[in-house]
């Protein structure tokens, strides 16, 4: 199975930056989208009649703010069942998590809180990591995770090109956010990308500001992590940088089951 991940920035606007072709290119068996920024009925129209997209079904999930946040699944082959939130209601209003289980895994697609200008969000940041990952335990006691998603940290030095200006002052890279992204691999997940390549720079986010995907000034902010016991099952894992359309790149995985 080819499972991607993407922030698309806004589903209404990427689907006319080419998107149809770039999803034809992906061949996945499963897509997961952050930030939506749309309604559910506006995912749906968004998406509606496009080619490459016919052989599959479209789940989404809104924040009750209109035009923020929000996810979606894209998939070809008919989940169990899909679910929105992680069932704790204050953190389940802005349309952050969907879940679809597969015979042999839970999928999990996640648009992780930003910590904000000034970390003003940071101490929700640290609520919402220590539930998303209960919710993660929960599903793995069960049968293996997949997830995948803007996560919104860089988790180590080598995951963003400026760490020491930006250590515990930038969101995404204070210690809080690294120590809850230690917390989720050490609760049994394995961050695949990492695993695979542990010595290669590359960055899946860059600022529109200053020219910064041009001169590759970036952050490794969206992952896939498997549940460990499903790691020898992952024969690849990728990074798609030249895909352009958001600010984010996709990220994937090939599974064998």
């Amino acid at each position: 199975m080819r499972l991607l991940s993407w922030n698309v920035n806004g589903i209404r606007a990427i689907v006319k930056k080419d998107f149809n072709s770039i999803v034809d290119g992906f061949n996945a068996d499963v897509l997961g989208l952050q930030e939506t920024k749309a309604q559910d009925d506006q995912v749906r129209e968004a998406l509606f009649g496009l080619p490459s997209l016919e052989e599959y079904e479209v789940f989404s999930s809104s924040a009750i703010k209109k035009g923020y946040s929000g996810t979606a699944i894209i998939s070809r082959i008919a989940p169990i069942k899909v679910t929105a939130g992680i069932g704790v209601a204050d953190l389940d209003t802005e349309g952050r998590v969907l879940h679809a289980e597969f015979k042999d895994f839970h999928y999990v697609t996640v648009y992780t809180p930003n910590s904000s200008s000034g970390l003003k969000r940071l101490p929700f940041r640290e609520i919402w990591d220590k539930a998303f990952r209960d919710y993660l335990k929960d599903l793995d006691s069960d049968k293996p995770v997949i997830c995948c998603g803007d996560l919104n940290v860089a988790h180590s030095e080598i995951d963003l090109a400026r760490p020491k200006p930006n250590y515990n002052k930038t969101p995404g890279y204070t210690q809080k956010e690294i120590d809850g992204m230690d917390a989720h691999l050490e609760a049994g997940f394995t961050d695949t990308w990492r695993s695979a390549h542990p010595n290669e720079v590359k960055y899946s986010w860059w600022s529109y500001r200053g020219g910064a995907r041009e001169k590759n000034v970036g952050w490794r902010l969206d992952y896939m992590l498997a549940s460990n016991r499903l790691v020898e099952n992952v024969s690849d894992t990728f990074i798609l940088n030249d895909v352009m359309g958001s600010d984010h790149c996709p990220v994937g995985l090939e599974l064998q089951l």
